[in-house]
């Protein structure tokens, strides 16, 4: 299936639907103002359904573990956890929607997905001290999403992490740690999650992906990008960490246990990489506590099927998927997350050339 013709059903679906209706469409000369573009915007293109015309999603119905009978074991989701509130956010919701705007444990957060380079990753929705929303812009740059918040009108670059032309251009999105991986997982390392309904308000068929065989067809692209890097299969799913502007990137390959954890440094700063080929994880933490300790790390002794908790340290100490103490632990302390996000290969090649691939 060719993006004409994807960009042909959803704008008709969207024609046919009576929640937020769009408002006209995208092109690579839909500046918000603020300066024009800090990325060239001969390589912005207009992906075709128009601003809006793929609908985000705000405050979007939750339901229960048992309640989500519409997901698949191998379904992926994008997790977070905050406080005692844990949430997943499911790939065949986001495939339809892009974004989902919502609030965890009354924190207002965004997620913000691209169906095109397969990457998932959690932004605050406070700008500036004002809490925005985040929409489709309908346009894309190295066939990643372009969101535009809701406050100003700007546009941002999502594998970027900043704001690319508006009021806000030159700002840098504030993410948080989310854990990309299957349903099955998730589901078994927290039972009490909640996950997204399919009760959208919107007319979808959540049961079907609407990129036809773009996922497993590695040589298939619906719009162009720069530069190609073919060291890797253009969709495999890796994990990319990004620090001081350049990016190093994990596969799955290497984690080919129950839980696998390498020490790294990258870019000067030491890392603890922890991941399961067999229940679809990859997370990277810094290895150093805020009071200057540097830990040493391995799997958790008990994580011999799933368990939210992942690693154990050298003190002891044992910490779960979100960097979160365990049962013995360094009280009021938590491992800081390193900016992390899993996505195709191409996607890390295009947007930070030649990164590193841990071996």
């Amino acid at each position: 299936m060719n993006y004409a013709v994807i960009a042909v059903i959803l704008v008709s679906i969207t024609a046919c639907n009576d929640s937020d209706p769009g408002s006209g469409p995208g092109n690579s000369g839909n500046s918000s103002g603020g300066g024009g573009w800090s990325i060239s915007s001969s390589e912005v293109f207009d992906g075709g359904p128009g601003k809006d015309g793929i609908p985000a999603l705000t405050m979007p119905e939750m339901v229960s573990v048992n309640e989500a009978s519409y997901l698949k074991d191998d379904d992926l989701v994008v997790g977070y956890k905050r406080g005692d509130d844990v949430r997943a956010y499911p790939h065949p919701i986001l495939d339809w929607h892009e974004i989902i705007n919502d609030e965890v444990d009354s924190h207002p957060i965004a997620i913000i997905y691209c169906p095109l380079t397969g990457t998932g990753t959690g932004w605050e929705r406070t700008i500036n001290g004002e809490v925005t929303t985040f929409g489709v812009s309908g346009l894309l740059y190295n066939t990643n999403i372009i969101p535009y918040d809701r406050l100003t009108g700007s546009n941002w670059s999502q594998i970027r992490l900043d704001c690319v032309n508006g009021e806000l251009r030159g700002e840098t999105a504030k993410t948080f740690h989310v854990v990309e991986t299957t349903w099955k997982t998730w589901r078994e390392m927290f039972p009490q999650t909640k996950v997204v309904s399919t009760k959208t308000g919107f007319s979808r068929n959540y049961g079907l992906y609407p990129y036809g065989a773009y996922k497993t067809n590695h040589s298939s692209f619906l719009f162009p990008f720069e530069p190609k890097d073919g060291r890797l299969p253009a969709k495999e799913r890796v994990l990319g960490v990004i620090i001081k502007g350049k990016a190093k990137v994990y596969t799955f390959g290497a984690f080919d246990a129950e839980v696998v954890v390498y020490e790294d440094n990258f870019n000067g700063t030491d890392l603890v990489i922890a991941g399961s080929q067999v229940h679809n994880f990859m997370v990277a933490f810094e290895r150093r506590l805020e009071d200057g300790t540097i830990l040493s790390f391995s799997p958790a002794p008990f994580a011999q099927g799933v368990s939210s908790v992942i690693l154990h340290d050298n003190e002891g100490n044992t910490w779960d998927i979100f960097g979160n103490p365990g049962e013995v632990s360094r009280t009021g302390q938590r491992l800081t997350p390193v900016i992390s996000f899993i996505g195709y290969w191409f996607s890390w090649g295009a947007f930070y050339p030649s990164p590193e691939i841990f071996e």
